[in-house]
């Protein structure tokens, strides 16, 4: 919370926006934010939580556009984006970072950043599970995202929830993208290109794999990929 705050850079009259939308309990989830946010700053904390049925909320939209902050909860990637995706809230978050607004999120908030969306879903296998069970061709699941990073997909809990298999897939269908996979407890703070690692944990970064191939039987191979693994006050380029 504390490395938010200084990213953010408030000033005295700035203000945060929490937009809860990819939980299932989306007040709850706001009051344990709330909790965690305010020793570390007292800056205005307002929730947005945002329906279907009020995406064009103008008061709600002038504040998400203005904001200094804006924190998307985790919870479901998808329940997020089928909200907002094609709407004026979609356009208020990217006017707010054209105007230098913070964009941060955890969980599901840290997936939604992709323009490729990973979803979780793998669409071989009907059961739902943390990780992939096989890496094959069309195994994985991207939909569009918000779009604030365009050139990198976004995994989370990557680590502890032993997500190789996952973005494993992601570049093999993306293979001029980056796949950065961040664990708990961790965060990447993205400017540009560049990309300041901190945190308790680890941030992997997966890119340009060579001779990538496809069996007849969908399986995927390579001869070679750049594998990297970051920690707190690293700085890399993708």
């Amino acid at each position: 919370m504390k490395t938010l705050v200084a990213t953010a850079a408030f000033a005295p009259n700035d203000y945060a926006v929490v937009l809860p939308m990819s939980s299932e309990e989306p007040d709850t989830s706001f009051y344990y934010f709330k909790e965690d946010f305010e020793p570390a700053s007292n800056i205005a904390l307002v929730n947005f939580n945002f329906t279907k049925d009020n995406t064009n909320n103008r008061r709600w939209l002038d504040s998400l556009e203005h904001a200094k902050l804006i924190f998307i909860i985790g919870g479901n990637q998808e329940r997020f984006m089928d909200v907002e995706l094609n709407t004026p809230v979609y356009t208020a978050i990217h006017k707010a970072f054209t105007k230098g607004a913070t964009i941060a999120g955890t969980s599901a908030g840290a997936a939604v950043m992709s323009q490729h969306m990973i979803t979780g879903k793998e669409l071989t296998d009907t059961g739902i599970s943390r990780t992939f069970n096989k890496i094959h061709q069309n195994n994985i699941e991207i939909k569009e995202g918000l779009g604030l990073i365009s050139t990198a997909v976004i995994e989370q809990h990557f680590i502890v929830r032993s997500r190789y298999n996952r973005l494993l897939s992601a570049i093999t269908k993306y293979p001029m993208l980056a796949c950065i996979g961040v664990d708990e407890a961790t965060a990447i703070i993205v400017q540009g290109s560049k990309i300041i690692v901190t945190g308790q944990s680890q941030v992997l970064l997966l890119q340009k794999p060579v001779g990538l191939q496809i069996t007849t039987s969908g399986l995927i191979k390579m001869k070679d990929i750049k594998f990297s693994i970051f920690t707190a006050g690293d700085v890399f380029f993708y």
